[in-house]
């Protein structure tokens, strides 16, 4: 009786352990139902022309109330086509700029200086709020896609972002300081000022010009135009390429790939930029991370300790499956139905669930901290992930032989805790020979583990 009384209260943790090692959870959710996928079809266009687009993804605490620590936290997706610039800007927000394919030219505007860095697929860098820049397509063939991580300053939802050029969709920053303002800081008279610095809005000033330039011809509402051959030649001269043997600088981008995989195998590679490593990182307490999963493996099962990971699928399909609490999606309900909501909150304590989706190349999943969750790979599949409050964060896995948090159970606590006994539990794990990624095809397993699965089945029904 007493060994049935320390298994019941047995950590919560570890039955979500189990739930993955059982393969089995209370009835799984369809995928709109499951609050943990964002499929490409929710980011919002920002604006779109036949140059590129800039699509962008927020308010990830509108489908959860276990993503309320992510109100400030948005992506960005922007493509462009060979040879097209975006055009100046600044934002109030910090991003994390990565690189997902394609070759770039990204120019950081200071106030006495300016930087140019050529960028590559998984380079990455820190853009901070405020700063002036522009960004380069620079390949004569392949699309520019950019992935970032933006931080708004102002407060959560409430970016903005400022062009120093205008156009007929968004209007110059000068262009809304009085003329007398702008007379006096130019030391200049008002119409040329607008004739060299601002859109001009008045369909008779552009008749009396007479010409039309290249913004003007079909681009007056874009933010991506067309750029010579000879323009980008001028742009890169001096440009720096990132490190591709360093993390640690300050102000330059680095690569991804710059540091051994940290996992990796014959199934798989997990490469991570940690906060402890790039300063860049530091200050907004975030890692950066590139999942490669070969067509017909497993990210094994793991959990992270604090960090929140969003991660987005860059190229590939598969399938992942998180464990949590019943009725995630739920919004709550209202202040004055207390009693109504305690016993929900209750129920839902008492219960896990398997929630599990499919994945295509644009599709974001989040993977909230001390959630269980694994990967599985249907064709080559690239994942690129960010993770908020990533300081003294530790990644757990509950199978393979490395890094395994269950195999470091007393025996006697393996005793109370599971059905089968210590050795027969050790039996068990010791059937996945390989750490990290492993094959999705489960090989032939003898009578004694499948009774000990059917035992962890028994137990987790009975929660």
């Amino acid at each position: 009786m007493a060994a049935t009384t320390m298994k019941a209260s047995f950590p919560f943790l570890m039955l979500l352990g189990i739930a993955f090692l059982a393969s089995v959870c209370v009835s799984s959710r369809s995928d709109q139902d499951n609050p943990f996928i964002f499929e490409s079809n929710r980011f919002q266009t920002l604006f779109e022309n036949e140059n590129g687009h800039v699509r962008l993804l927020s308010k990830f605490d509108q489908r959860s109330k276990i993503f309320e620590n992510l109100q400030k936290y948005s992506l960005l997706e922007y493509k462009a086509k060979p040879h097209t610039i975006f055009l100046p800007q600044q934002t109030d927000a910090d991003y994390i700029l990565v690189v997902l394919s394609g070759k770039a030219i990204l120019t950081v505007l200071k106030p006495n200086d300016r930087s140019s860095f050529n960028l590559e697929r998984g380079d990455t860098i820190k853009f901070p709020a405020g700063t002036v820049g522009y960004l380069v397509n620079r390949d004569d063939k392949e699309d520019l896609r950019v992935l970032d991580l933006v931080i708004p300053v102002n407060g959560p939802g409430q970016l903005q972002s400022f062009l120093v050029s205008g156009n007929r969709n968004q209007h110059s920053i000068l262009s809304e300081f009085s003329k007398n303002i702008l007379e006096a800081s130019f030391n200049t008279g008002y119409e040329e000022i607008e004739r060299v610095l601002l859109e001009e809005q008045k369909k008779e000033t552009h008749q009396r010009r007479g010409h039309k330039d290249r913004r003007q011809q079909g681009q007056e509402e874009s933010v991506i135009v067309k750029i010579s051959r000879t323009e980008i030649e001028e742009l890169s001269k001096n440009a720096k390429s990132s490190s591709k043997r360093s993390a640690s600088s300050e102000s330059e981008p680095f690569n991804l790939r710059s540091h051994d995989p940290i996992y990796s195998n014959k199934f798989g590679k997990f490469f991570e930029i940690t906060s402890e490593e790039n300063p860049q990182l530091q200050n907004l307490n975030i890692f950066v991370n590139s999942v490669e999963i070969n067509q017909g493996s497993l990210l094994l099962p793991h959990y992270n300790s604090r960090a929140i990971v969003i991660v987005t699928v860059n190229e590939g399909n598969g399938y992942f499956e998180l464990v949590g609490q019943r009725n995630e999606n739920q919004q709550g309900l209202k202040e004055e139905d207390d009693e109504k909501k305690e016993q929900v909150e209750e129920e839902i304590r008492k219960q896990v669930q398997n929630y599990k989706a499919k994945l295509s190349a644009g599709d974001v999943f989040v993977i909230p901290a001390g959630h269980p969750v694994v990967v599985k790979a249907s064709s080559d599949l690239n994942l690129l992930g960010f993770g908020i409050n990533a300081g003294n964060n530790q990644r757990n896995f509950l199978a393979g032989g490395e890094d395994n948090v269950i195999r470091q159970i007393h025996n006697p606590v393996k005793e109370l805790a599971f059905p089968g006994s210590a050795q027969e539990v050790d039996r068990l794990l010791e059937n996945q020979e390989h750490s990290h990624f492993a094959n999705a095809q489960p090989q032939e397993r003898e009578r004694g583990s499948l009774d000990i699965k059917d035992h962890l089945y028994s137990i987790l029904e009975s929660f």
